[in-house]
């Protein structure tokens, strides 16, 4: 496993080649797999490939202009255009794989300071689900991309997929069409605070 780690990259360009189901089958048990607060298993998985795909981008698309006029991520109109740069990506990967927090609240609900709590560990449970799928995906000789800018589109997402709690991400998978360098990690001395 620190092979995959070590060797891991967040790809976004893509072959033009079909996953198999049963890798994509295996990528999604390797995040049932990953550890979860009070064993809550808060993920949902939605996999679109195919002519689904299509329509996908089109809800997606349609998301990213009413952000241009509407926004729901009003102090994020900078990022925008990379938004608009993910949604290239999610174009040629064969599959996306959106990631819902089952057990979510709206993202307008206020929270008291227990769902609050709730809602970080369900955050913690999900994000070890997501890397434990780019590992699974880096093993099997695919790229994957971890994507957040699915927040630009939101509401329509949300709709179109139907999620039933908290769209958290989304993940592309497919064969890589691209081998980039590592990118800079900060030094273990800068992020390490030994106490003992």
């Amino acid at each position: 496993m620190l092979s995959a780690i070590k060797s891991r990259r967040s790809i976004r360009k893509y072959k033009n080649i079909d996953v198999p189901k049963q890798m994509i089958k295996e990528i999604l048990q390797s995040g049932i797999l990953a550890p979860s607060s009070k064993n809550r298993q808060p993920w949902k998985f939605i996999v679109v490939t195919g002519n689904a795909k299509n329509d996908m981008i089109a809800v997606m698309r349609k998301g990213l202009i009413r952000e241009k006029t509407k926004p729901l991520l009003s102090e994020s109109v900078q990022y925008l255009s990379g938004a608009e740069y993910t949604l290239k990506i999610m174009e040629q990967a064969s599959v996306v794989i959106f990631i819902a927090n089952s057990l979510g609240m709206d993202l307008h609900t206020s929270l008291n300071p227990e769902e609050r709590i709730y809602e970080i560990c369900n955050a913690q449970s999900i994000g070890a689900a997501i890397e434990n799928m780019t590992l699974t995906a880096t093993e099997l000789g695919l790229g994957s991309l971890w994507i957040c800018d699915t927040f630009f589109a939101y509401k329509e997402l949300c709709d179109w997929l139907n999620v039933d709690g908290e769209l958290f991400a989304a993940m592309t998978v497919g064969y890589a069409d691209e081998n980039p360098s590592a990118r800079p990690r900060k030094n273990l001395d800068d992020v390490v605070e030994w106490r003992d």
